[in-house]
């Protein structure tokens, strides 16, 4: 098997819960680290919602492996951010046999 081109810098995030003060809560973006990757859209689809067009892709990334257990070990929920294209992870797989590599299925979501 070929190895992948790992040739685009993303940030890996998770989902962090910060109190708001008055008893509730607000989600923000916790940064784990940086990963190289290799990004292919897959297909995409364009919906109306709410009045307003949304265009969605998706795509499979695929990282090195991280040990099960790492913060640096993408998981379903988390996402990858290239600047301000943001990649939701969706599902993730051992890309080879000798689990080197990890595929992300993700989505890219655009107002259009």
């Amino acid at each position: 098997m070929k190895a992948p081109h790992l040739n685009r810098r993303l940030v890996l995030e998770a989902p962090a819960r910060v109190a708001d003060g008055a008893g509730g809560f607000s989600e923000s973006w916790e940064v784990l680290g940086t990963l190289w990757a290799e990004v292919n859209a897959r297909s995409g689809t364009v919906r109306l919602e709410a009045g307003a067009s949304r265009s969605r892709v998706a795509y499979r990334i695929t990282v090195r492996a991280a040990p099960q257990g790492s913060s640096m070990r993408p998981a379903p929920e988390q996402r990858l951010s290239d600047g301000a294209r943001v990649f939701v992870i969706r599902a993730v797989a051992e890309h080879d046999p000798a689990g080197r590599f990890l595929t992300c299925f993700a989505d890219e979501e655009v107002a259009a």
